[in-house]
């Protein structure tokens, strides 16, 4: 899975469309970052950009946001509503996949440290990337403002993180952090009263509500939701209430169990909650845990496709109540999405047997056997959910969800690889039509040749490695899955044998151009391993369906 974070700039410059998009085009400019979003502001003279990408790319376009800002924006003439310290106010990362907030503080950090010494301008860290407690609070470091911390700056308690003890008059100075991803959400009620929409709200949120004990005394009564801040208001537009949420760490209070606990209330309340609406983007992570959040409810298995999961938690959520909801343009990995017209998993069956047959080398056989692995994972996983619903066996529902699901990460991983081999073909090609004029061109084409073919090495090991993870679950299947569906276990066996035995043939022959041998003795004697141990299961596995097909 790639790393991907998402990076959400505020810039003191909300009028001048010409200095916003100058702004904005250094962001465009760094391949591999999608600009998601650009809200200015004329009132709060302020503009949110919304960027998403590899944390690398991600940092360096942030970087030449942040020196373009310096340039362009004159803070010492800046008037707004919105209070501010410098020309990049605030500047957060926050993790979205395959990244830890551990992770998300080092780049924070990094690009601190960067701005801090190449720009010269003072850099305060907040949130996660703060060590210090008393300055983890953005309302905490900022105040006093920009015209403030000409003196402000020279308190030894306010010495910035990173940067010059001197506070320069055009750019300011900017706050860089770490934070989690902040949900904007709104429950809808059958209602049109605040004061009842309020009253789930209280309910709800981490704040509660202020009540009085046995003693007459006022204390507060915590809400059933941690990290979630709630009120309730009324939409002219659609003519009901909602509760109107910001739940301000997902991984605490995710969007479905807000949504539960709304229900809860409502319900207790007279009431009842009809949908719900996301404001802005959403991870997708959030959906397809609320996928199998209500699949779990009904014991159903939640081993089924990704889209399948978010499909689910948007009805189960009424999310399209209100207006339609495209995952495509609302989920923030999907809207990082590049074309897909060139992916082999992209095509229909017959348009990918047309490209293997084509006079072209890739995709190949390493393309063939990932997708071949892929087939026997889908294969199992399909047995697994069939298991999961057959009649009269309600009591091990959760049993074969849980290998379904696996499964369905075997599977997906696989795919992946389909068209990861046929890159690490067209990137040893690449290597090879590197100039080879000078020694320097000469050693810069070696190294990349011999990167590429270890990348080439790596690939279909990884094919092998998952295609014979796969069996473990298609042995379970043969054993204890619907014995209606045996054969297709012991075909996704037979899937999976070959997937090892094509890729291994790869490992093989990309291995003769390694000049690192040690490293080729390994990979091949670790793929024998796996070869033989593929054998014996797919044997194992065909075996126990034999046996059950003569009614043993």
């Amino acid at each position: 899975m790639k790393k991907i974070i998402e990076c959400v700039p505020n810039f003191s410059e909300g009028r001048d469309m010409n200095i916003i998009r100058q702004i904005t085009e250094q962001i465009e400019s760094v391949e591999g970052v999608k600009l998601l979003n650009v809200d200015p502001g004329k009132a709060t003279n302020r503009t949110v950009v919304t960027l998403v990408g590899e944390p690398e790319q991600v940092i360096d376009a942030a970087f030449r946001a942040i020196r373009k800002a310096g340039e362009l924006i004159d803070m010492s003439k800046h008037k707004g509503e919105h209070p501010r310290m410098g020309a990049t106010d605030v500047c957060p990362l926050i993790p979205i996949s395959g990244i830890s907030m551990e992770e998300t503080v080092k780049y924070a950090q990094k690009l601190a440290e960067r701005v801090g010494n190449e720009l010269k301008i003072p850099v305060y860290l907040y949130e996660e990337a703060q060590k210090n407690s008393a300055r983890k609070n953005l309302s905490v470091i900022r105040a006093g403002e920009y015209e403030g911390y000409f003196s402000k700056i020279k308190l030894p308690e306010w010495k910035p993180d990173y940067g010059p003890v001197e506070f320069p008059a055009g750019p300011g100075a900017t706050v860089i952090g770490a934070r989690d991803f902040l949900v904007a959400y709104n429950v809808n009620l059958n209602t049109t009263s605040v004061r009842r929409a309020n009253s789930v709200a209280f309910d709800v949120r981490e704040n509660g509500r202020k009540v009085k004990n046995e003693k007459g005394e006022e204390i507060v009564q915590p809400g059933t939701c941690k990290a979630v801040k709630a009120i309730g208001w009324f939409i002219e537009e659609y003519g009901i209430a909602q509760v109107s949420m910001n739940l301000t760490n997902i991984s605490i209070t995710p969007v479905h169990i807000a949504f539960d606990e709304c229900v809860k209330s409502a319900f207790n309340r007279g009431m009842r909650v009809t949908g719900s609406e996301l404001v802005g983007l959403i991870p997708l992570k959030a959906l397809t845990d609320a996928g199998k959040y209500f699949l779990g409810k009904q014991n159903r298995s939640a081993g089924v496709s990704e889209r399948e999961l978010v499909r689910i938690a948007v009805k189960s959520m009424g999310l399209d109540e209100l207006s339609p909801f495209n995952p495509d343009e609302r989920i923030i990995e999907y809207r990082m999405k590049e074309s897909e017209t060139s992916s082999l998993i992209s095509k229909n069956l017959k348009e990918f047997a047309d490209e293997t047959a084509s006079e072209s080398p890739a995709p190949g056989g390493g393309s063939i056997s990932a997708y071949a692995g892929a087939l026997g994972a889908s294969l199992g996983t399909m047995v697994a959910n069939l298991s999961s619903h057959k009649k009269g066996w309600d009591d091990h529902w959760e049993e074969f969800s849980k290998w379904a699901e696996k499964g369905q990460k075997l599977k997906d991983e696989l795919l992946l690889l389909v068209d990861e081999d046929t890159n690490a073909f067209n990137g040893i090609m690449n290597a090879f039509g590197m100039p080879k004029g000078s020694e320097e061109e000469k050693k810069l084409r070696s190294e990349a040749i011999q990167t590429a073919t270890r990348n080439a090495i790596e690939v279909p090991f990884r094919i092998m490695q998952l295609s014979f993870e796969s069996m473990a679950l298609l042995k379970a299947m043969t054993e204890t899955g619907n014995p209606n569906s045996v054969t297709d276990a012991g075909v996704g066996a037979l899937c999976a044998n070959a997937a090892v035995r094509g890729a291994f043939l790869n490992v093989r022959i990309n291995s003769t151009g390694l000049t690192d041998k040690a490293f080729v003795a390994k990979v091949a004697a670790e793929g024998e391993k796996i070869l033989e141990s593929a054998r014996k299961s797919e044997k194992e596995i065909l075996d126990i369906v034999n046996l059950k097909m003569n009614g043993s």
